[in-house]
């Protein structure tokens, strides 16, 4: 919008860059231009303003596909008054001389010339596409259909119009025919979704299994060698049984020989043990019988009165023990005549 002020019943306008200015006085051109800044009458000064800058124009337009089903279409239009000269003079975009605002809707007037444009280009191909076809590659066919339609509306290029680009922001079915078009694919998505843990299930039995099995590998495998721990151990107990017993007869063998040996040293000695004790008696007995010849033949030479005496020794020898002797008068008397005799010669012995 232009800035208009007023001085001493004058009025200068002042225009932005980006806005074409068109001003007639006297039904001839003055000012012609954007950005321009100038003094005029308001009383002889038709003046008109004709953006030149990019304008976007969002539009909502329902269609029906080939199945007579409803489809929203969203889409967005940008597009410049290429020719501001020619729009002037096909749509009016006069401003109050006082206030520099538009007379008129001229942008609005616009608006609704591109918008019922290209909806009549949307309809014509969504009355033609099937509704799965318009969902799936809607956007890229229509986005080109109303591209297409726009630049070949001559309608348009005498306006001095031009649509520089086309989006298309969303094609939607109504809400319930939406919610029945989600649900196969909510379905599918439903069971890849459970195809996918029925799998990650899978693999977790298999991987279970595998440990399973890996633990019992292990298990089997330490039992064997608790196995050959067992069988080894037996091994070396019987091998240090057999050696241990082998030691035992060993020992037994020379403690038998050192018995056998010892018992015949033993027998030895008392054998000749026994010879020197038998040749001792011999000898003692030879003694002994000398002793008695010799004694016998001492008691044969010897006389009476040693024998008797003899045989008073042996008795006093073998006679009990004798706590007194009474000697009487007559013994003494006749032991002191025997006493008194002289010894007999050796005629008389």
């Amino acid at each position: 919008m232009a800035d208009i002020t007023k001085r001493f019943g004058l009025r200068h306008l002042r225009a932005t860059p980006t806005a074409h200015i068109r001003h007639l006085r006297g039904g001839k051109p003055a000012h012609v231009g954007t950005g321009l800044a100038f003094w005029f009458r308001p009383l002889a000064a038709a003046i008109s303003e004709v953006p030149a800058d990019d304008r976007e124009l969002s539009l909502v337009c329902h269609a029906r596909t080939a199945e007579f089903q409803d489809l929203a279409i969203q889409a967005t239009l940008t597009y410049r008054i290429t020719d501001p000269e020619l729009a002037a003079t096909r749509v009016d975009f006069s401003i109050d001389p006082d206030t520099g605002v538009w007379r008129g809707d001229p942008l609005d007037q616009l608006g609704t010339l591109l918008t019922e444009t290209a909806q009549q280009h949307a309809l014509e191909l969504i009355a033609r596409t099937p509704l799965a076809a318009a969902l799936a590659d809607g956007v890229s066919t229509v986005r080109r259909a109303i591209a297409e339609g726009l630049a070949g509306d001559a309608r348009l290029a005498e306006l001095g119009l031009a649509v520089l680009a086309v989006r298309i922001t969303a094609l939607r079915p109504e809400p319930e025919l939406e919610r029945a078009l989600r649900t196969p694919a909510r379905e599918q998505v439903q069971q890849e979704a459970d195809r996918a843990t029925y799998e990650r299930r899978a693999v977790a039995v298999e991987r279970e299994s595998k440990i399973a099995e890996n633990e019992l590998t292990n298990k089997i495998e330490i039992a064997r060698r608790e196995e050959e721990l067992v069988t080894r151990q037996g091994a070396n107990a019987r091998r240090e049984a057999e050696q241990q017993a082998a030691a035992d007869q060993i020992r037994a063998e020379a403690e038998a020989l050192r018995r056998t040996r010892l018992a015949t040293a033993e027998a030895e000695a008392g054998r000749l043990l026994a010879d020197a004790q038998a040749a001792a008696e011999l000898a003692l007995g030879e003694a002994k019988a000398a002793g008695q010849a010799a004694w016998l033949t001492a008691h044969q030479q010897a006389g009476p009165e040693v024998l008797q005496a003899l045989a008073l020794t042996r008795l006093a020898e073998n006679l009990p023990k004798i706590d007194s002797i009474t000697l009487t008068p007559d013994l003494l008397t006749g032991l002191l005549a025997q006493l008194g005799r002289p010894a007999p010669t050796g005629g008389d012995r």
